[in-house]
């Protein structure tokens, strides 16, 4: 029986970041919500608001014998722009912001290390700001944010921002999606 740990990534919408996440290998749940901030239990209005200090987030539970935190954090770093001040493309505000909450000292040290490793190395003119912190409370979204992209594939937010990130995602990681785990073993029959 697998031991599951939880990492929280705040990558821009959550409706993006649970799309990503919730496709790769070792990740049985991934529940957007709001965390980082200071108000106790805040709506999607209050966020959107600015004044509830909280990050739109993804709370990740994952098999680390399946999929590591590091594998986790470079799929976070490779599916949004960790160099752009609150804000991912037309999503503008401190809800937006690229944040890593932290569980563990092991996940603050992994995630120091890869933001350093890409300031070296990817991101030399322009340095990653994505915020790391304690991960203090998580509060789940509202039910309606819940599967966002499995639910609205067609809308036009889905079909013109998320579904080209997905596109990134099976091109850049296909080894890491569940889908090819089962395309994988069906070739070997």
């Amino acid at each position: 029986m697998s031991k599951t740990e939880i990492a929280v990534f705040g990558g821009g919408c959550f409706w993006c970041t649970e799309a990503v996440f919730e496709r790769l290998r070792g990740v049985s749940a991934v529940m957007p919500g709001y965390a980082g901030g200071s108000k106790e239990n805040p709506t999607y209005r209050e966020v959107g608001s600015g004044r509830t200090g909280h990050a739109e987030v993804v709370r990740v539970e994952y098999d680390p014998g399946q999929v590591s935190y590091q594998e986790l954090l470079i799929v976070f770093f490779s599916t949004h722009d960790p160099t752009t001040l609150n804000q991912q493309g037309a999503d503008v505000g401190t809800e937006y912001r690229s944040i890593i909450l932290y569980a563990t000292d092991e996940q603050k040290l992994q995630a120091g290390e890869i933001i350093a490793e890409l300031n070296r190395s990817v991101f030399t003119e322009r340095p990653v700001v994505t915020q790391i912190a304690p991960l203090d409370r998580f509060y789940p979204a509202e039910e309606y944010h819940r599967e966002y992209y499995r639910n609205n594939a067609a809308a036009p937010y889905c079909q013109y921002v998320i579904a080209p990130k997905l596109a990134k995602l099976r091109a850049k990681f296909n080894e890491m999606l569940k889908e090819s785990q089962g395309a994988a073993a069906a070739g070997q029959r």
